[in-house]
């Protein structure tokens, strides 16, 4: 996978040298991304960043998952991560899943991150649906999807499992012609207030 230049930040596969600022975005973001998504923990080390990037190159070669980082435009800091995963083939859809460090939060950069993972999704893997699963009270999550157009679907009973407990979760879903609807389209200077806000949480 080529990397993908958007608006302030570049989406590239993860690498041998991005360990040592991964282990550290997740020992930092424990608060923020650690509460919805349980693999970001205390005790998370750098052999489990390097077999993190062995199972994301492996599962990208076989097109199976699509786990990337977020990184400054020079490729060179990580902001977090952005994903399409869980992908069927059969019905042709996939997971849209989103994180980004605490100290590059409230920055917009899920939202966008989120948005053009969303286009390579539709227009270079052909996928017709995506959906974003965020837990029903991650509120910051939910935002993200809805400022990118998802569509609400419904409060799925016990969809996710947080630290081991069963929760309910929200069902957005993207579907092409993704474009003509509320999400890229809608007016940019309206969302400017509301960019600072949307990225402590994290859909997986």
């Amino acid at each position: 996978m080529q990397a993908l230049h958007g608006q302030g930040f570049l989406l590239r596969p993860f690498r041998y040298p991005d360990v040592p600022q991964f282990v550290a975005a997740v020992h930092e973001s424990l608060e923020t991304v650690g509460k919805w998504l349980p693999w970001c923990h205390a005790g998370y080390s750098v052999r489990d960043a390097e077999n993190w990037v062995d199972l994301c190159t492996e599962s990208m070669a076989i097109g199976e998952a699509y786990d990337i980082g977020v990184f400054a435009p020079d490729g060179r800091e990580l902001y977090g991560g952005v994903s399409i995963n869980q992908i069927n083939r059969d019905y042709n859809f996939g997971n849209l899943g989103y994180w980004i460090r605490q100290s590059r939060q409230r920055q917009g950069l899920g939202a966008r991150a989120a948005e053009l993972m969303a286009c390579y999704a539709f227009h270079r893997l052909g996928l017709t649906r995506l959906e974003v699963v965020a837990a029903e009270h991650n509120m910051v999550s939910r935002a993200v999807a809805q400022k990118i157009g998802a569509q609400f679907e419904c409060i799925a009973r016990n969809r996710l499992v947080l630290h081991g407990v069963p929760c309910s979760a929200a069902m957005y879903s993207l579907v092409p012609p993704w474009y003509g609807n509320a999400g890229p389209s809608r007016d940019k200077d309206n969302d400017k207030d509301n960019d600072k806000d949307q990225d402590k949480g994290a859909a997986r």
